[in-house]
């Protein structure tokens, strides 16, 4: 859901004691068997899953399939991750990052420095039968144990207690963030799925703006947003800044961000399968040239044929499907800017995506919320 970042800028706290390894050996997932197909690309949310199927082969095929970014999580983490359970579940974690370098510069804010960081996260669950799914959002203020990690380059990074979670990106990347989630969790993410600003604001105007419902007047000047109460189709620029924007709505948490975010991919998951990309061509392959461009992917997803394999699981999965909440946290006493898991809540979460089942709705009642619950629809 990266398609952001797509959050406001900050700077993560790196530093912190160093904590224990935490070790669990897993086997890896074996690789599904690559099939011919045609291709054909569809967006499926807007912080970060892009779905992928269709048509046309030749040199679209290989253009598109050369506009693909990956990273090697597999090799970066070994075998050091937990055990990987194959029971036609899959678990994906999406981040949206806020690389500031080239087109992102003016929308991150700050230099362009070439850095980045990932300001949203979410686990997407989906369960066997692909027909409906859980995402889970981690809140990029939570204070957590970043384990010790290796990088996509073979750089080690020592182990950090109690710094903000979105710092594991800004240390070691990919590999890293995905080794922070499997460490909360336990859960093996199968794939992971990485889509930037620039990225995120030129796929939605491709796919022509999408509409939503706000029952609130929302102005940020931090991320350039001002919209009335009432229904607005939005630009990418808009969407961008909705998905972004902390102080306009709610209590100025992250949380209330997170909020809006969630209500803003069901609209889109909802646009996108009432879109028909097939009538015009031109606008099949302009959405698949953007949608390849934007994202970075796990190793495993980096062909066309694979991330059309891939949307094809997804496709059947409508927002009413979709069961989205927040992973279980507290404010934190000492700091009102960072949030703490509640364990016993958040392990209620973690053991009802391992089984396969829905989240209990025990799991997030009385949980740190961010006040901007139903302004956006």
């Amino acid at each position: 859901m990266s398609a952001e970042s797509m959050l406001e800028p900050g700077t993560p706290e790196d530093s912190g004691s160093s904590a224990p390894r935490r070790r669990a050996k897993g086997r890896r997932r074996k690789p599904r068997n690559q099939r011919p197909r045609a291709l054909l690309v569809t967006a499926w949310a807007a912080a970060g899953v892009v779905v992928l199927g269709g048509a046309g082969l030749g040199y679209t095929y290989f253009r598109l399939n050369d506009n693909i970014k990956s990273v090697d999580i597999n090799q970066a983490l070994g075998a050091d991750r937990p055990l990987n359970v194959d029971n036609g579940s899959q678990d994906i974690l999406v981040l949206g990052s806020d690389t500031r370098s080239g087109g992102n510069k003016e929308l991150g804010g700050g230099t362009d420095d070439g850095s980045a960081r990932s300001d949203t996260a979410m686990i997407v669950h989906v369960y066997e039968g692909h027909k409906k799914a859980s995402v889970v959002s981690i809140p990029r203020d939570t204070l957590v144990d970043r384990p010790e990690c290796t990088d996509s380059k073979g750089t080690e990074h020592d182990a950090a207690s109690q710094v903000m979670f979105n710092s594991a990106y800004s240390t070691g990347g990919a590999a890293c963030a995905v080794k922070t989630v499997e460490s909360m969790s336990g859960i093996r993410m199968d794939h992971y799925v990485e889509v930037d600003f620039s990225g995120f604001q030129k796929l939605i105007d491709e796919l022509g703006g999408v509409k939503v419902t706000t029952t609130k007047n929302i102005t940020d000047k931090e991320s350039h947003l001002d919209l009335e109460a009432g229904t607005h189709q939005l630009t990418g620029k808009q969407a961008l800044g909705l998905v972004r924007t902390r102080h306009g709505v709610g209590d100025g948490s992250d949380l209330g961000r997170i909020q809006l975010q969630q209500a803003f991919i069901k609209a889109l998951v909802e646009q996108v399968k009432g879109i028909g990309v097939l009538t015009s061509p031109k606008k099949l392959f302009d959405l698949a040239d953007t949608a390849t461009r934007t994202v970075t992917t796990d190793s495993d997803l980096a062909s066309v044929n694979e991330l059309a394999s891939f949307a094809g699981g997804l496709k059947g999965i409508s927002s009413s499907k979709m069961d989205m909440v927040t992973m279980p946290v507290r404010y934190d006493p000492a700091d009102g800017n960072r949030v703490l898991v509640q364990k016993t809540k958040a392990r209620q979460v973690w053991d009802a995506l391992k089984n396969d089942r829905p989240i209990p709705k025990s799991a997030t009642e009385g949980t740190a919320t961010g006040d901007a619950k139903g302004v956006v629809s």
